[in-house]
């Protein structure tokens, strides 16, 4: 099974609804969202609708992030970067109440560049997850400019899914549900999120989520053309 979306409602949710069977919520990750809103998107949501959120940046992102500037809270000193501090574990509670109110099957844990590939990283990642609650959501996570070694050894360590792109690399996770973000281009180490794909890229990645898929993939675009593209990567799996 493949399953297509976009990273955040692309158009009218109403129209987003009778498009696509997932998305992933992109508010939850600048603001902490009120609970009837959350309801009320549940509720227009048909029956079997995914949801996927993205947890809160004071989980992941340290109080020096431009995302912050978007939010409703006042960072403190000690949010971010899965730090095992009285914050982050506050924030992560949040993201779970949302995640339920939702019905949410995933949360999405995207780390920031400045989640380097470090013992302290590392360390910091183990006191986070050995106290978190997980419930009864999937987790996955997004690592940004780690090897594949360090990678492999993260999503297996604390049972993640590793997201990635198809185009970049296969993921390293075990498990039997692949998850993928497809940002655009890639230049020089700069994601270029203005870029529509091609119709032979789009046949390149469809053939690799048909290869690598186990049992269920998720698959979210996330460029500037995110709903045009998503539209004809479903059309590209049914050839």
């Amino acid at each position: 099974m493949i399953i297509v979306g976009t990273c955040g409602f692309c158009e009218a949710k109403k129209k987003y609804f009778r498009d696509f069977n997932t998305v992933e919520v992109q508010q939850t990750f600048y603001k902490l969202i009120q609970d009837k809103t959350l309801q009320k998107w549940e509720q227009e949501a048909p029956k079997d609708f995914i949801f996927s959120i993205k947890a809160f940046q004071g989980v992941t992102h340290p109080p020096t992030s431009p995302t912050w500037r978007r939010s409703n809270v006042k960072p403190t000193p000690g949010v971010g970067l899965l730090r095992p501090t009285p914050d982050v574990f506050r924030y992560w509670e949040l993201t779970l109440r949302e995640a339920e109110i939702l019905g949410a099957k995933f949360v999405l844990i995207q780390l920031p560049k400045s989640f380097k590939e470090t013992e302290e990283s590392f360390n910091n990642a183990e006191k986070f997850f050995s106290k978190i609650e997980k419930r009864d959501f999937t987790i996955a996570v997004e690592l940004r400019g780690w090897s594949e070694k360090g990678i492999k050894e993260f999503v297996r360590e604390f049972n993640l899914i590793d997201v990635t792109d198809p185009l970049v690399r296969e993921p390293l996770h075990v498990g039997k549900i692949n998850y993928y973000r497809l940002h655009g281009a890639y230049q020089k180490g700069r994601i270029i999120y203005k870029h529509k794909y091609t119709q032979e890229e789009l046949q390149g990645i469809a053939k690799k989520v048909k290869e690598w898929n186990k049992k269920e993939s998720y698959v979210y675009f996330n460029n500037a053309y995110m709903c045009e593209d998503a539209r004809s990567f479903i059309q590209t799996l049914a050839f």
